[in-house]
Parts: structure tokens; C-alpha cells; sequence
């Protein structure tokens, strides 16, 4: 069988690629085939994580084992697609150069069967080019924990240390 994916670069421009690669590819082939669809060199660490219909992050899928040994990881090139993606569970989050984050949605959109003559995998169809840099990411706190509230005075103004009691000759 041969799988179909949309993936989309995290941003606000439309920038994605469609698929076709085989069920039974690893995901470090997959890796290959998603670097050089967007141009990038391919030399960058990267990992696939299982998500929810959310895109919440779960499970990592890594490139490289950079674990301490402690908790097993799963490598890209150990695992295949069809071992971790299914119509059940259709999406995965990939993060492509951790230094810059470039985060893509992966979602199954098809599952279809062989044609004959045609070499997988497939690039189907190319829309949008990737931006020079890797969009921002903006991280939020949780709105509960929203410690300012407005209220300034429940801070204290670092100059004032000397009321704190401590003894300048404390070492």
C-alpha cells in the first residue's frame, strides 16, 4: 500500500508538500524524502512525534539516539510508517534543526493502492516556498498562572535589597 501526506510548514503562509511513499518505509526515509522536498541539506537533527487529532505532542521518534541510556528511544531508521501511522492515528508533528525549529504537520491523507510504473517516493505536488528563516515561536504561560494580575506592588523593587536582612558578608 502507498501513503499519502500532506505536510505543512508550521506558518502563516501556505507552504506544503504532498507525498505518496510506501506503508512500509522507515521514517528516516521519510526524513529524506521531507528535507529534500522543502531544500533543505538534510544534515540537521530531527524527530517525529506521534500527535493526536489536537497536534498535541506525544511519543519522539528520534534520528540519532541522544538518550543517556536511561529510557529507550526509538530511532527513525528501526521504525516504519506503517508501525506508527494508520487511519486511527493519522497525524504526526515533525521538528526539522532543533536550533531553529522548523515544525511541520504531517497528517495521512490517503491510504492508496501500488501504480504500476510509478517510483516511490513521490513527490505529488510542491505549493509555497519555505521562508529564509524558521518562524517564531511563541510560547504562553497558562492563562491561571498570570502572576502580574495588573498589580504591580506585589513585586519587590530589586533596589530595595538591602531590607532583606542578609548580611553583606555572607561567604
Amino acid at each position: 500500500m502507498i501513503y499519502r501526506f500532506r505536510i505543512i510548514l508550521d506558518t502563516e503562509e501556505d507552504v506544503f508538500r504532498d507525498i505518496e511513499i510506501e506503508q512500509g518505509a522507515t521514517l528516516e526515509q521519510f526524513h529524506n524524502v521531507i528535507t529534500q522536498s522543502f531544500g533543505f541539506d538534510g544534515t540537521e537533527m530531527a524527530s517525529f512525534y506521534i500527535s493526536d487529532d489536537q497536534w498535541n505532542q506525544g511519543e519522539e521518534i528520534s534520528l540519532f539516539d541522544m538518550s543517556d541510556g536511561n529510557q529507550p528511544v526509538r530511532l527513525m531508521n528501526e521504525t516504519t510508517l506503517i508501525d506508527i501511522v494508520h487511519e486511527a492515528s493519522p497525524k504526526l508533528i515533525y521538528i526539522y534543526d532543533f536550533l531553529s525549529m522548523w515544525t511541520f504537520l504531517v497528517e495521512l491523507a490517503e491510504i492508496a493502492e501500488y501504480e504500476n510504473g510509478m517510483e516511490y517516493p513521490n513527490v505529488m505536488f510542491v505549493h509555497g516556498q519555505i521562508p529564509d528563516q524558521a518562524p517564531d515561536k511563541e510560547f504562553k504561560a497558562d492563562e491561571s498562572e498570570n502572576f502580574n494580575d495588573g498589580d504591580d506592588d506585589q513585586f519587590m523593587d530589586l533596589d530595595e535589597y538591602d531590607e532583606l536582612g542578609f548580611d553583606e558578608n555572607w561567604n
